[in-house]
């Protein structure tokens, strides 16, 4: 308590004794749980409900090192991927939304960040991967009252102080009854104009002087150099000289012998040097299908519970997708609607055509086209087997048009319907809109593109005459059935394309990204002028790939994504024949 005492850390109240705490303890940084600085509309909004970053960057930073693992489960456009990435620590973002995946990639891919220094790699593998960060004297109740190096301090300066404050204390006697009065008058003057609130204690100490002896406390900070006699002017700054000179070697030597504490939001950033997202891959995860012989993985409930009923079989899944189906119809690219003059479960289908049924003709007046549903499963995508069997059954059962419905399509899929050259049986991929899983943990589904067909992509593949490989993107086949008529959706409409240029029949992992919108890439374009050719990020923003060489797997993914933020896939075989 005498080393508190004689530093100057406490601070005398009516009851008790608090602890000063200065602004500089800390670097300057000052602690507060309000956080202020994280109000407001966010800077470069890009999704209606996108979070301030700031605020997931605190959260971040207070929970995790360089290299831990963040997950949100809620994606949206990105922004805790973005600050994961900003940070250097790694993260899974998820999300159902097809345009929120969509715009988190883009975000990503065209996004620049500060590079950090790591510390010596020779250090242990614990501590070579942790950024080398700021650090400030982290200064405490404890380290003041047990630093041992202040009591030679303390007894080298007190007895100046004490020599000087009776000197002053010696000159007190001769501020005369007069000379007080006049000096309260200048304290009540500005109470008088500024309220009482403005009296600070540097005023009650220079205008409203003690009765008879200064104590330490009540010293003044400055002097009157209007009302004081000069010798007591000069008593009271010589008194402060030798008390600006002690603290100053308290001060010090608190600041020597604090601990040091990293702040981990001020990382040492290697100038000149820009760093771009590391490599990542966004995939489906798709669980296994439940058919209508397997038993739900999920247990029925039991005792006072056994009356609930668990929609869980894909026999109520079934019936829910029948019912929405004959309301809701298929949308197709472009607004274009088509509704079911009759629609009724197909009994032949073993399995894999669910249902059967005639599309309402443009007037309504009449029915065309004798068409084939095939639902995927319902925890699950519709796969390369699922197709090719369904087209083989729909092909010699007569069907016009098949219409695949699922909540996602494997690769092989979508390939499989790329390469079917079945005459006369058009073929649909719909997606089904996420929400539709929720079932009644959401309100009752409302009216508005359920089922949305999207087209599949056009792409050629081209040889260099170095023997690598180009892939030019030539846009989406989509087929109008209110025409009966495939229109090519232009290059120059996608939203964004990417290339898997070794494609192993799995995991889609983007290599090349390209977004024909150039503002996407102009900031990072911008940063690394100079370091990447003006006409690379020319390509990036065009419908012709960069050279790539041939691969492990010897196949090439080509996924363009429409401005609706399906997501389509080619594979293209760089055997094939040119």
């Amino acid at each position: 308590m005498t080393r508190l005492q004689k530093s100057e850390r406490l601070i005398r109240t009516d009851e008790t004794l608090a602890y000063k705490f200065f602004l500089e303890d800390n670097g300057g940084t000052e602690i507060t749980s309000f956080w202020e600085d994280t109000a407001g509309k966010v800077v470069d909004m890009v999704y209606a409900v996108q979070t301030n970053s700031k605020i997931i960057e605190r959260c971040l930073l207070m929970t995790t090192s360089p290299g831990d693992l963040v997950l949100d489960p809620t994606c949206g456009s990105g922004t805790t991927a973005y600050v994961a990435e900003h940070w250097g620590r790694r993260w899974i973002t998820v999300d159902t939304s097809r345009v929120a995946v969509s715009l988190a990639r883009q975000r990503l891919l065209t996004a620049k960040f500060p590079h950090y220094r790591l510390h010596d790699p020779a250090l242990s593998p614990a501590e070579k991967n942790t950024f080398v960060y700021d650090t400030v004297p982290h200064i405490t109740l404890k380290s003041i009252a047990q630093n041992r190096s202040l009591d030679a301090i303390f007894a080298k300066h007190e007895p100046l102080l004490d020599a000087a404050l009776a000197g002053l204390n010696a000159l007190l006697p001769g501020i005369g009854a007069d000379l007080r009065q006049k000096l309260l008058l200048k304290l009540k003057a500005k109470e008088r104009a500024e309220g009482k609130k403005s009296l600070t204690d540097a005023d009650q100490r220079r205008w409203n002087l003690p009765p008879e002896a200064f104590a330490p406390w009540t010293v003044p900070f400055d002097t009157d150099e209007e009302l004081y006699p000069a010798p007591f002017a000069e008593a009271v700054r010589q008194y402060r000289r030798d008390w600006a000179e002690k603290m100053a070697a308290v001060n010090a030597c608190i600041q020597a012998n604090a601990e040091p504490v990293e702040l981990v939001d001020k990382p040492d950033v290697v100038p000149k040097v820009v760093r771009v997202s590391g490599p990542f891959t966004v995939e489906g995860v798709m669980p296994a299908e439940i058919s209508l012989g397997d038993t739900s993985p999920i247990d029925e409930p039991k005792g006072e519970l056994e009356t609930f009923d668990v929609a869980t079989n894909a026999v109520s899944f079934q019936d829910n997708m029948f019912g929405l189906l004959k309301r809701e119809g298929v949308n197709f690219v472009g607004n274009r609607h088509r509704a079911f003059a009759d629609l009724r479960p197909y009994a032949n289908g073993n399995g894999l055509i669910q249902f059967e049924g005639e599309w309402l003709t443009s007037d309504d007046t009449d029915s065309s086209g004798n068409v084939a549903v095939s639902l995927g499963p319902q925890h699950g995508p519709v796969t390369g087997w699922q197709v090719e069997n369904v087209l083989r059954m729909a092909f010699k059962r007569g069907f016009d048009e098949v219409v695949f419905a699922g909540f996602s399509f494997t690769a092989e899929a979508q390939a499989v319907l790329q390469d079917d050259d079945t005459p006369n049986l058009r073929l649909h991929l719909a997606q089904i809109r996420p929400d539709v899983q929720m079932g009644d943990l959401l309100k009752n589904t409302g009216s508005g593109q359920v089922f949305s067909v999207f087209g599949l992509p056009r792409a050629q593949l081209l040889p260099t005459p170095d023997g690598q490989f180009k892939v030019e993107m030539q846009g989406v086949d989509i087929y109008d059935p209110v025409t009966n008529s495939i229109h090519d959706s232009r290059a120059d409409k996608v939203a964004a394309w990417f290339l898997d240029t070794d494609y192993d029949g799995r995991t889609f992992c983007i290599t090349q990204a390209f977004f024909p919108n150039r503002t996407a890439w102009a900031k990072l374009e911008k940063a690394l002028k100079g370091v990447i050719d003006a006409d690379k990020f020319e390509a990036l923003s065009g419908t012709l790939s960069l050279p790539f060489p041939a691969g492990e797997h010897r196949r090439v993914a080509l996924k363009v994504i429409d401005p609706r933020g399906n997501d389509v896939m080619k594979i293209l075989s760089l055997d094939q024949t040119y």
